[in-house]
């Protein structure tokens, strides 16, 4: 028999559904049911009802019952509720972090802060104009920005329901179920163990092991046709550290391997690199006019095509055919 919640736990329960009742929309049962269900409590659609209708009762909350299924939100001028409130600061740091971490936080997290920033954006809506912090803070969305130092290319499409699997197994670490086409239109149907999302650039990649093999691969998640988290888990290898296979440059398509690389270069093209140093043991020196600049770094594909940018302004001196020239 189910255990029965006791009155702290029916409280907080009521608090959270507070929390997600939007001013701006209605909002169905069955849409607060999921999103409590997301956020870890487990309450039948039931029960969400019986408590909606207290609360509707009790509290400034308008329940729109002309129609099934019934529509919940805050009347108009009802203060709603202020805990826990968001100040102008925490709003404008959850609109940013709604902007910038979409793609690194599970879906479930996302959806279950979904009610937090409607709050945000509410907050420094046009129509808080009155209060000067408001302003202050919503202007301060366009004073910032993340530039690319790239030319700017637009995301590729990630088929839909394909982050929502993998970042669902990749939380809860549990092997996931993948159809994949790789760059050569190869399909390939397999059981991978989830270790790491990374977002280089406009492009979102899965770190994982195939079954059956002990070493990591990058899949591009808009190559992925479909994606089905299971629900049996994995022990996550211990020797895997996302940091260490990014320092080893294999978001970059290399092997981990070091080299001294020595270049000349321009002083004109090459000041920025005395700015933002290739490495911690970065040295330079003045040669003819130009920079030399020597440093440690790993021997990457994304390393040659950097160099080759630079056209006629950088020869490499060392290590010698490095761009196979």
């Amino acid at each position: 028999m189910p255990r029965k919640p006791n009155t702290l736990e029916t409280v907080h329960f009521a608090l959270e559904l507070l929390k997600r009742i939007p001013r701006q929309r209605k909002i169905s049962a069955a849409e607060l049911h999921q999103q409590m269900t997301e956020a870890g409590w487990q309450r039948d659609l039931r029960t969400v009802q019986r408590q909606l209708d207290e609360l509707s009762q009790n509290f400034e909350i308008d329940r729109d019952d002309r129609t099934r299924p019934y529509g919940y939100q805050w009347k108009d001028q009802a203060k709603g509720l202020s805990v826990p409130g968001l100040n102008e600061r925490e709003s404008l740091m959850l609109a940013l972090a709604e902007q910038h971490l979409r793609n690194l936080l599970p879906a479930e997290v996302m959806k279950s802060m979904s009610p937090f920033f409607a709050q945000a954006r509410t907050r420094l809506a046009p129509h808080n104009d009155g209060h000067a912090q408001t302003r202050a803070a919503r202007d301060w969305m366009k004073k910032v920005r993340v530039v690319s130092t790239t030319q700017p290319l637009l995301p590729p499409a990630i088929k839909p329901g394909v982050f929502d699997a993998v970042s669902s197994a990749l939380y809860a670490n549990c092997w996931l179920e993948v159809e994949y086409q790789n760059s050569s239109n190869r399909r390939v149907t397999a059981s991978v163990m989830p270790l790491g999302l990374a977002q280089q650039g406009p492009r979102m990649y899965l770190v994982c092991r195939f079954k059956g093999y002990d070493n990591e691969r990058s899949l591009a998640l808009h190559r992925v046709i479909s994606a089905s988290a299971t629900t049996l888990e994995f022990e996550r290898p211990k020797e895997f550290d996302l940091q260490k296979f990014d320092d080893d440059g294999r978001f970059g398509f290399g092997d981990g391997t070091k080299i001294r690389l020595v270049i000349r270069v321009g002083k004109a093209a090459g000041l920025h690199l005395l700015e933002s140093p290739l490495s911690a043991d970065q040295v330079h020196r003045e040669v003819a006019g130009d920079y030399e600049i020597s440093a440690t770094v790993t021997r990457t594909e994304q390393l040659k095509w950097w160099l080759r940018g630079f056209g006629d302004e950088l020869r490499v001196v060392s290590p010698r055919g490095l761009l196979g020239r």
